[in-house]
């Protein structure tokens, strides 16, 4: 027998607030031009940080270096703040004064 306190034993459902979640932010990591990092070695940060295919990483070194920047993809936050600062790691291990930055897209 049902509780008459209990709604669901009555056959009525409770109403939640149904709250919407909104997507991250997603920001743009990209690689600024200088005159000291080899195009090698930019492209291999692409392959290696960013995933990208061969291909894909020259046409993005081109940009940087005939536009002074290049777009290396665009993640959540955490992951861009990531991305950033293994480019850094990376170029500062080799001595090259490589940078990177991010903006929200």
């Amino acid at each position: 027998m049902p509780h008459k306190n209990n709604p669901d034993s009555l056959g009525h459902a409770e109403t939640q607030d149904v709250k919407r979640i909104e997507p991250p932010r997603l920001y743009k990591v990209l690689l600024h031009n200088d005159d000291y990092t080899p195009m090698d070695f930019v492209v291999d940060i692409l392959i290696d940080i960013f995933q990208k295919d061969e291909a894909s990483a020259m046409q993005i070194m081109f940009n940087v270096h005939k536009l002074g920047k290049g777009l290396c993809g665009v993640y959540p936050r955490e992951i861009a703040e990531t991305k950033v600062a293994k480019v850094h790691e990376f170029a500062s291990q080799q001595e090259f004064p490589l940078q990177a930055s991010m903006e929200e897209e």
